[in-house]
């Protein structure tokens, strides 16, 4: 009788993963055809404006009598702000094989509040990699991910960030200047403290790899290193199992200096001797600090071959507009 109860509790759990996995891909082909429907949708709006040559003031009715007239015979889902988006999904995918089979139309509605085909692109494409939830898109977006890593690379690097998303294949494309930390709820006119931010950070570390991005493991906090008697503390340390490294992270309060960089260049010198096994990378090290003098980094990282980098962070949101501003000025360059 044992066995027999053993046999079928494991009919009951096969039974149960293939519903599981029956109602995924139920759902996942449900928005696929929800998708390409409103797809079809934009379509039809913009080749009957086109055909009816509606200029531009006229527009708004146009929007506001479908949603009035499609809501009444076929229900909600048809509110001005969908058929807008509608469009807006034919005109930035005129190719219907261009669609994603991830994205839900949620994905799709916050995505194309975008007014740019390159940061578009970029979403959708780093939605597909990463799997993102609707609520980790927003995130993202609300804090200019595309615009700050954008900022730190070049035209062609620029481009291909639209097309192919974020590769990681070297240390510097796991670092971001500056770091969004609005999720620690820290106010600029608080007086905190380092070990302030260390707690908070702990405290929402799910959204701390959110901002790191993809590919890092939590290994602990206030790390441990002994040298000649001396005791010395890292305050985090990841593993990145892309790069197959440690990354180290020190939070600085204020401005960071030359001697922060010395103490970070010693914690690397010691985990590349000390605790890199066979098969890791060179380790990385970054320091956040909510000030730097790029001057100052400069030379005082002139000469080191360790990977180290400095970097700001924001307890708030970034400007957006200021950043787009930046982001024109350097693809027209």
């Amino acid at each position: 009788m044992n066995l027999q109860q053993d046999q079928y509790n494991q009919l009951i759990d096969r039974i149960g993963f293939l519903l599981s996995e029956g109602r995924k891909k139920a759902a996942r082909q449900i928005n696929t055809i929800l998708v390409q429907t409103y797809w079809e949708i934009g379509r039809h709006i913009v080749e009957f404006e086109q055909g009816g040559n509606i200029k531009a003031e006229y527009g708004s009715q146009l929007f506001e009598r479908l949603s009035t007239d499609l809501s009444s015979a076929y229900g909600k889902g048809f509110s001005r702000s969908n058929l807008t988006y509608m469009r807006k999904l034919y005109i930035n995918s005129p190719k219907r094989e261009t669609l994603s089979h991830v994205l839900t139309w949620s994905h799709y509605f916050e995505i194309l509040k975008s007014d740019s085909k390159l940061e578009i692109g970029f979403y959708v494409k780093q939605c597909e990699k990463e799997k993102w939830s609707v609520r980790e898109l927003k995130r993202q977006m609300r804090s200019s991910l595309f615009h700050r890593l954008a900022l730190s690379t070049d035209k062609q690097g620029i481009l291909a960030l639209s097309k192919e998303a974020q590769e990681i294949q070297k240390a510097e494309d796991i670092v971001k200047d500056p770091y969004v930390l609005e999720f620690l709820n820290i106010t600029s006119q608080h007086n905190y403290l380092e070990g302030e931010i260390e707690e908070k950070i702990i405290a929402n570390l799910q959204n701390f790899l959110l901002e790191l991005g993809k590919g890092f493991a939590f290994i602990g906090r206030q790390y441990r290193i002994s040298l000649a008697g001396r005791h010395f503390y890292v305050d985090l340390v990841f593993y990145h199992r892309i790069l197959k490294c440690f990354v180290l992270i020190d939070l600085k309060r204020g401005e960071i200096d030359h001697q922060d960089i010395g103490q970070m260049n010693l914690y690397l010198n010691y985990f590349k001797k000390e605790e890199a096994t066979k098969g890791d990378a060179e380790p990385i090290g970054i320091i956040l600090g909510a000030y730097k003098d790029q001057v100052l980094v400069e030379y005082a990282t002139d000469n080191i071959s360790n990977n180290l980098f400095v970097s700001k962070y924001l307890l708030y949101l970034p400007n957006k507009e200021e950043l787009q501003a930046e982001l024109e000025k350097l693809l027209e360059e």
